[in-house]
């Protein structure tokens, strides 16, 4: 039988298989050939005497480190308009994290009945990102993002207490556990415990991915990272010199692209800094 992993726990996956799931240990012959399976992979199994194995692990069209998914159609990241405040450069590396791994990405503005999202929604559709406002509490724009993700494997992502597991829970039908916002630092409590897909109503999966904004961007070079930036990359041919890095040197259509407000000032903040950690680390290779 084919089925997808959809959860991992203590050494058994639990395969789904139609509208069953089926527990799962993974066959010897992957540990020998250094092969875990991950949540989302779309295996084969064999089921004797009531027990399940894996017997085979169909190529996997991507995947992620951290937390290890694989198979993901879309990222959506979320971040909140007010409580948590926005936190643009954890939202940005969420984004580059996607785009170094070729998934395509939205932006899922939450919160939207407690502040004005209007310029956050400008920050991330002048980048390129289809971008949806919601408010999970009072249930407003979750049919849009619905709509969107409908059919696919969506993985959500974001800091804590921006409201993922009420978003999920809203368009799962379920009621997963969520956190309230600690005053004192103004993050959510951490609620997710491991990685779990979850249906959503007329076809398709949803997760969540704790840690997802910790980026992995050894393999990437200096001069590839503008990619990562859609509206960087777009101004960069225009520049005077041929490979310039957008911080120093003269004549640069990106620096003059955000002093004309092109560029988002954001934007072009967590560039800079993301290339001055992904410089500082070539530096001690």
């Amino acid at each position: 039988m084919r089925g997808r992993i959809n959860k991992g726990i203590g050494g058994f996956y639990y395969v789904a298989v139609d509208d069953e799931i089926i527990e799962c240990k993974a066959r010897g012959k992957f540990r020998k050939e250094h092969i875990t399976p991950i949540i989302g992979d779309e295996v084969e199994i064999e089921v004797k005497n009531g027990k399940g194995a894996i017997t085979k692990i169909y190529e996997r069209k991507n995947s992620l480190i951290r937390p290890a998914v694989a198979n993901i159609d879309v990222i959506v990241v979320v971040v909140a308009s007010k409580d948590p405040d926005p936190a643009t450069f954890v939202t940005d590396k969420m984004l580059v994290n996607a785009e170094i791994n070729g998934i395509p990405s939205i932006v899922c503005i939450n919160k939207s009945d407690l502040a004005n999202t209007a310029e956050l929604y400008d920050i991330y559709t002048c980048a390129g990102y289809k971008t949806v406002c919601v408010s999970a509490l009072e249930n407003n724009g979750l049919d849009e993002l619905f709509e969107i993700i409908k059919g696919k494997t969506a993985a959500f992502a974001g800091v804590s207490g921006v409201g993922k597991s009420t978003i999920l829970s809203r368009i799962t039908g379920m009621e997963l556990e969520t956190g309230t916002v600690s005053d004192k630092i103004s993050r959510g409590k951490h609620t997710t415990r491991h990685v779990e897909l979850f249906k959503m109503r007329g076809g398709g999966y949803v997760l969540d991915t704790p840690g997802f904004s910790s980026v992995e961007t050894e393999d990437i070079s200096l001069q590839d990272l503008e990619s990562c930036f859609p509206e960087i990359l777009k101004h960069s041919s225009n520049c005077r010199f041929r490979g310039c890095a957008h911080i120093g040197e003269p004549d640069c259509a990106v620096k003059n692209a955000v002093l004309e407000g092109v560029i988002p000032q954001s934007r072009y903040e967590s560039y800079k800094e993301l290339y001055e950690i992904q410089k500082g680390k070539k530096i001690w290779k």
